[in-house]
C-alpha cells in the first residue's frame, strides 16, 4: 500500500506587477520571474499561515507505481476564529477505509471517526485525544498538509529553474505553471512510498517531471494546485494526478456534532496515543 503524507503553506500574496491580461516573462526568463517573485511569496509565508482563513479544500489523490495504487480524498472544512477543522480522508477504492478528525474550536480535545478498516484501534467509532498542535502551523494539519507539500515540490522546482510560465488573466489572477521532478516529488514527501518502491527508482527517473499548476484567486490567495504526469523507467511506470482547490463556501452544517460519549474511547495520555498512533501505522503498511 503506498501512503501519503505532508508539509508548507496556504496562501500567497499577489505577486509581481504586470498588467491585468497580460503574461509575465516566459521560459528562462519565467524562472527568474518566478523564483524571484514566487520566493519570495513563499518565504513569507510564516506570516500568514497563522490567518485561519475560512475554507473548504477537496484534495484528490490518484498515484500508481506499475499495479499497486492510492486512490484517496481529502475534504476539509476550515470554520471560524478561532477555527473549527474537519478533515475527512476517504479511500475511492475501499469504501470501508476512511479517517475523518474533527477539532471543534477551542477545544482541549481532537476527535477521530474510525472506519471499518481501523475498527481493530478502540472498542467505539469514535476516539478522543488531547489537542496538543495548536502550537504548530497550518500546514501540520491534515487538511492543509497536502497542498503544503504540493507547494514545497513547486517551489523548489521552480527554485532550480523548472518554470515553464506564469501568466495574469484579466481578472487579475495568476497562474504558474511548472515542471517538478520526481526528486523534487520525493524530498518534499508529497506521497511516502515504501522502500521496496523507493528503491526502483533510477537517477533517470528521479529527473524526470510532473506537469504542475499552481493558480491564485485576483486577491493573491491560492485557489488550485494540479499535478500530473506519468515517468517510465527500469521496466516501471509511475502515475500521478493530484489535485488540490477550493470547495465552496463552508458553514456550520459542515462540522458534525459531537459524539454522544458512549461511543468515544478516550486516550487520556502520550502513551495511549502513541500506541494508537503505531498501530494505525501498521494497518496503514500492509
Amino acid at each position: 500500500m503506498l501512503a501519503t503524507a505532508g508539509l508548507l503553506a496556504a496562501t500567497l500574496t499577489a505577486c509581481g506587477s504586470a498588467r491585468a491580461g497580460t503574461p509575465v516573462p516566459n521560459g528562462e526568463d519565467a524562472a527568474a520571474y518566478v523564483s524571484a517573485k514566487f520566493d519570495n511569496t513563499l518565504d513569507a509565508l510564516s506570516d500568514t499561515l497563522y490567518a485561519n482563513d475560512t475554507r473548504k479544500t477537496r484534495l484528490d489523490t490518484i498515484v500508481r507505481f506499475d499495479e499497486k495504487r492510492i486512490n484517496q480524498t481529502i475534504s476539509s472544512v476550515q470554520l471560524g476564529h478561532p477555527p473549527a477543522r474537519l478533515s475527512r480522508n476517504h479511500s475511492n477504492l475501499d469504501p470501508n477505509e476512511y479517517l475523518d478528525v474533527y477539532h471543534p474550536a477551542d477545544s482541549p480535545y481532537e476527535y477521530l471517526r474510525l472506519g471499518p478498516v481501523y475498527a481493530s484501534l478502540a472498542p467505539t467509532p469514535w476516539v478522543q485525544t488531547p489537542w496538543t498542535s495548536g502550537q504548530y502551523n497550518e500546514c501540520y494539519w491534515e487538511g492543509a498538509q497536502g497542498m503544503c507539500k504540493l507547494l514545497d515540490a513547486t517551489q523548489d522546482a521552480v527554485a532550480a529553474g523548472h518554470a515553464m510560465s506564469a501568466n495574469r488573466k484579466a481578472d487579475g489572477s495568476l497562474e504558474l505553471i511548472a515542471n517538478v521532478s520526481l526528486a523534487n516529488f520525493i524530498d518534499a514527501a508529497v506521497v511516502t512510498f515504501p522502500d521496496s518502491i523507493q528503491q526502483q527508482f533510477t537517477a533517470d527517473m528521479k529527473a524526470q517531471t510532473f506537469r504542475t499548476r499552481v493558480a491564485l484567486d485576483p486577491q493573491g490567495k491560492l485557489s488550485e494546485i494540479q499535478m500530473q504526469g506519468k515517468i517510465t523507467g527500469n521496466g516501471h511506470e509511475l502515475e500521478v494526478d493530484i489535485h488540490y482547490r477550493l470547495d465552496g463556501t463552508p458553514s456550520e452544517n459542515d462540522l458534525p456534532k459531537l459524539p454522544d460519549p458512549s461511543q468515544v474511547t478516550v486516550l487520556a495520555d502520550s502513551a495511549a496515543v502513541n500506541d494508537f498512533y503505531a498501530r494505525m501505522g501498521e494497518i496503514q503498511g500492509r
